[in-house]
């Protein structure tokens, strides 16, 4: 099966994230990302001194929501939402519909995730961007909504948090797609098909970030120990 040429590349990639510096000691106290460092920064900051709302992350903390966003649950789930509709649908037609295919569509969906969270978190190493997310500051359920839609194709830069448009949140879905295509889909498949693969990614994407806004992230929760929780600005950050 072709897809398994791609997991030495998958791995290779990972390892290169995995190698990034850690930056955390080298940064001045009070820049962690998690909301017991914010809490101390508070505890430690003079009353005449405002405490900024967004910290840059460590790159500890960016590596840990990696592993998170590339084997935690979100990349399970959507896999196999992914091979289950596939083998619905017979997609591709070539790889059947018995046990061996749902295994190379979960396999194939799974891959694909891996390489586009992959390239996601390298290309914004690359470019200084930030595209890690952060929980809304604001109220309401529809301004939390449009926050989590709005950063999925945003991310933050510099030291004060801004938001522009991200090319590695909107670049990376169409090129994990593109791996699968012209890796370990058959033949027939092209970069059309590599689109539109493409845009079902960002699409999930949008749902991660829906689901990382409304699910409970308190201290005793799974993302309060692998994802960052912090709630910063409002939907207009």
């Amino acid at each position: 099966m072709k897809i398994l040429r791609f997991i030495p590349l998958v791995c290779v990639l990972i390892v290169m994230v995995a190698r990034l510096p850690f930056a955390s000691a080298q940064e001045p106290a009070g820049t962690g990302s998690s909301a017991a460092s914010t809490a101390s920064v508070t505890e430690r900051a003079p009353p005449t001194q405002p405490v900024p709302t967004y910290v840059r992350p460590t790159e500890q903390t960016k590596f840990h929501n990696y592993l998170f966003d590339s084997l935690g649950p979100y990349p399970v789930v959507g896999a196999t939402i992914a091979a289950g509709i596939g083998h619905a649908g017979t997609d591709p037609p070539e790889w059947g519909q018995d046990a061996d295919g749902f295994g190379k569509r979960f396999a194939s969906a799974f891959g694909i995730a891996a390489i586009s969270t992959t390239m996601r978190y390298g290309m914004a190493e690359a470019l200084g961007e930030d595209t890690l997310y952060y929980r809304c500051g604001c109220l309401g359920v529809f301004r939390r909504l449009k926050h989590a839609v709005i950063s999925t194709v945003t991310a933050r830069r510099g030291n004060d948090g801004h938001r522009e448009f991200s090319v590695s949140a909107v670049a990376s879905p169409y090129g994990g797609s593109m791996s699968a295509v012209y890796g370990w889909y058959p033949d027939r498949y092209g970069y059309k098909d590599a689109f539109r693969m493409g845009n079902y990614t960002l699409l999930w994407n949008v749902a991660q970030n829906i689901a990382t806004e409304f699910i409970y992230g308190g201290p005793h929760s799974m993302l309060s120990h692998f994802h960052l929780t912090i709630s910063i600005g409002s939907s207009n950050n």
